[in-house]
């Protein structure tokens, strides 16, 4: 690099052609006249450079400009061979200078002897200097810059290829290398051919890796994402972008992330999700899935299928007598008894506590009845526990695709029914869906007829079961439940006219007039100062009226409710169906203040993904899951499951069912924040709820309440006391479990 002319410098007109040449040159140079070795010339950018006059430099001895060791020693060598006669071979390297400003110079140095045309010995030596200070400067930033990258992605735990645009490599990280598992010998830049067929090798599918790298070399401003799967096993996200330079290309940067574990425990969670802990079978959303994959199928094919439900007869006999731990292995050899007598095509699952299902691929009535008679068969082998042999029967109901339903919660329905049909019949037998037998018919009109009588008479009331905080044992909460009474047919459960109700869709009206009543009630013991906010179930027939926000807006404003003291509580199958239409009308009960809920949470098909979407702030934990707490393990794992779910989502937790105190105690211990169940009490008539309300009831946790039969089991005095409180709505009678039930109204 030149250095530009002082102004100030001046120097003694040329005497020679070669000083002429000096004082052209852009660099720093001088003449050293031989054999003296005495400055005779210099330039003005060596004046520039050593900071001093011509004059100063002109007859100096040649060492005394530059003055480092290889200077001396060459300037004496070159004196030495002078004398003899010979010219001094070359000098040409590197040195460095202190300017008089104290800062330092890297030069290159050239001195070469310039000799005679005519071959006399040489007369003059020409000295050069290049100033490498600035490129000296670039090199060691760029050095800086390159290991600091260097650095950076051996930090990285990605594994980072560079190529060109020919596929060739020009260099990787050691992550890289590991991921690659590439041997030592293999681990060098300049290894490039051997390492990309090692890759090639390396590869699950080398064809479609082959035709994929070739895609990308043909495509060179192409960036892409895939995956890649390798004969280690590991599974590779693969990022491809281009490498550019001054707005071309020049090659390839691929990144690889090892997804390996990331997917095997998304497999695990997604397996935990879709099957059972106990049988390892999977269970009823798996199940709901694959009916809903045979029912598209079945529309393409026209191959009709069949569903199996298999109810287990008396099993909660096999618990009492011997045992949890016998029942469960139980359950496990009833699913493998039943596995064994299926076609390759044909699936099992686990659906409920003993209830299996069958899918029977291409099967008409005559084959799902020959596979309902296997069933029958091998559950019915003996069976033995601790030397003590024992029978075990179980019921099968039978629904036929497309016959009796064309999705999978009508099949499951009806399959449902159907076996609840054969263990009325006496259980150990097979029941095909029937649809609308005669005399079932003739009972739901009769029914009908009188449900609608009743609204007219006002002979349905309602009672509230108290809510109770976890933390201090206070009543936050009263979830209104339906009960009729009929002069002619009695107490009627809601199990048995609810569905009816549905069917029909008198739900609407019941539904409509629950909503009033509970409301009217609230605000009466708003008004005498109780402010304690009031639950109503709502039917999915109900909610999906197009004018139901506008009523609850208008029962709210007749009878000056504060929103805040109204709870909705939807299920899960509300919210899933017409999840386009149902958000929005969540939304505007949200914003009149009105309180969310998720009813019978756990029994449906909830979609993390929507539901963390829905303006909801409590769960309610099914009963089916607090039953067999805290003895069993997997109910214990799903409420734990459940409720860091829910806090998750920002959304509380309300356990329903809680009848004993082991029971409060766990889902207190869970993280739920309140519950309710026959614990604290029944289902109460305004009255005597207003009175347990006004008392200020003592802390559960200070006061505990057991049921009849103090430190008794969940389930222990539900039946005894179903006279008194009712079934849920939609709820099945013992042995079956519903999902996607529908409880507008009771408990």
């Amino acid at each position: 690099m030149s250095l530009a002319t002082p102004p100030s410098a001046t120097l003694a007109a040329a005497a020679s052609p070669e000083e002429a040449l000096l004082q052209a040159l852009p660099d720093a140079a001088w003449l050293v006249e031989l054999p003296s070795c005495r400055v005779r010339a210099v330039n003005a950018a060596a004046c520039a450079l050593l900071g001093r006059e011509p004059r100063a430099l002109c007859g100096a001895p040649a060492e005394d400009l530059l003055a480092a060791p290889e200077d001396l020693a060459w300037w004496a060598e070159a004196r030495r061979l002078l004398a003899a006669g010979r010219p001094p071979e070359p000098l040409d390297s590197h040195t460095v200078l202190a300017t008089a400003e104290g800062g330092i110079r890297h030069l290159r140095r050239v001195a070469r002897p310039l000799h005679r045309s005519d071959g006399a010995a040489p007369a003059a030596c020409l000295v050069a200097l290049q100033d490498l200070s600035e490129t000296q400067q670039a090199r060691a930033e760029l050095a800086d810059a390159l290991a600091e990258l260097r650095a950076t992605l051996e930090a990285t735990a990605d594994g980072i290829l560079v190529t060109g645009l020919d596929g060739e490599v020009r260099g990787f990280n050691r992550r890289f290398a590991e991921l690659w598992a590439l041997p030592p010998e293999l681990a060098e830049v300049g290894r490039g051919a051997d390492v990309l067929a090692w890759m090639n090798r390396a590869v699950r599918d080398g064809k479609t890796q082959a035709r994929r790298l070739e895609t990308l070399r043909d495509a060179a401003s192409l960036a892409a994402t895939d995956r890649i799967e390798l004969v280690s096993g590991l599974v590779l996200e693969r990022v491809a972008r281009p490498l550019e330079s001054a707005g071309r290309a020049i090659g390839r940067v691929y990144s690889f992330r090892d997804l390996t574990e990331r997917l095997r425990a998304h497999d695990r969670i997604d397996a935990l999700a879709r099957h059972d802990a106990l049988t390892g079978l999977p269970n009823r959303l798996h199940m709901a899935a694959q009916i809903e994959q045979a029912v598209r199928s079945m529309r393409h094919t026209g191959d009709a299928f069949a569903l199996l439900v298999i109810d287990l007869d008396r099993f909660r006999r096999i618990n009492d007598s011997l045992g949890y731990e016998h029942g469960d292995r139980v359950l496990r050899d009833a699913g493998e008894r039943i596995r064994r007598g299926l076609r390759q095509a044909d699936q099992i699952a686990r659906t409920g506590g003993d209830q299996f299902a069958l899918l029977l691929r291409h099967a008409d009535a005559a084959a799902a009845e020959a596979a309902a008679a296997r069933v029958l068969a091998a559950v019915a082998r003996p069976w033995q526990a601790d030397d003590q042999p024992f029978t075990l029967t179980c019921s099968i109901g039978i629904a036929l695709c497309p016959a009796h339903g064309r999705n999978a919660d009508e099949l499951l329905t009806h399959a449902e029914a159907a076996v609840r049909q054969a263990k009325l019949a006496g259980s150990n037998g097979l029941r095909f869906h029937q649809q609308h037998a005669g005399a079932d018919l003739r009972a739901q009109i009769q029914l009908d007829h009188a449900m609608r009588q009743a609204l007219a008479a006002g002979r349905f009331r309602l009672h509230y079961q108290p809510q109770v905080s976890l933390s201090d044992g206070r009543i936050v909460g009263a979830e209104a439940l339906l009960r009729w009474s009929d002069p002619a047919l009695g107490e009627v459960p809601p199990g048995r006219f609810i569905p009816v109700a549905e069917d029909t869709g008198f739900i609407i009206a019941l539904g409509d007039w629950v909503l009033s009543r509970a409301i009217s009630q609230a605000a009466r013991w708003h008004r005498s100062g109780l402010e304690v906010p009031v639950a109503v179930n709502v039917s999915a027939l109900q909610f999906r009226q197009p004018r139901f926000l506008d009523r609850v807006r208008s029962v709210l404003r007749d009878h000056a409710l504060p929103p805040s003291l109204l709870e909705l509580e939807l299920t899960e199958s509300i919210l899933l169906h017409d999840a386009d239409q149902a958000l929005p009308r969540l939304h505007g009960l949200a914003s009149l203040g009105v309180r969310l809920a998720i009813d019978d949470f756990g029994t449906g098909y909830s979609s993390l993904a929507y539901l963390k979407r829905l303006p909801v702030g409590r769960l309610k934990l099914d009963r089916s899951f607090v039953h067999g707490l805290p003895d069993d393990a997997r109910d214990a794992g799903i409420t734990r499951a459940t409720v860091q779910m829910a806090l998750a989502l920002g959304m509380e937790v309300v356990a329903e069912g809680v009848e004993t105190e082991a029971q409060r105690r766990f889902v207190a211990a869970a993280g739920c924040h309140a519950f309710q169940g026959f614990l604290h009490a029944p289902a109460l008539d305004p009255l005597s709820f207003a009175s347990r309300l006004a008392e200020h009831a003592p802390d559960p946790a200070t006061a505990p309440r057991e049921g009849r039969d103090g430190n008794r089991r969940a389930g222990d005095g539900a039946a005894a006391l179903q006279g008194e409180r009712g079934l849920a709505v939609g709820a099945a009678p013992t042995g079956a479990r519903l999902a996607l039930v529908h409880r507008p109204v009771c408990d």
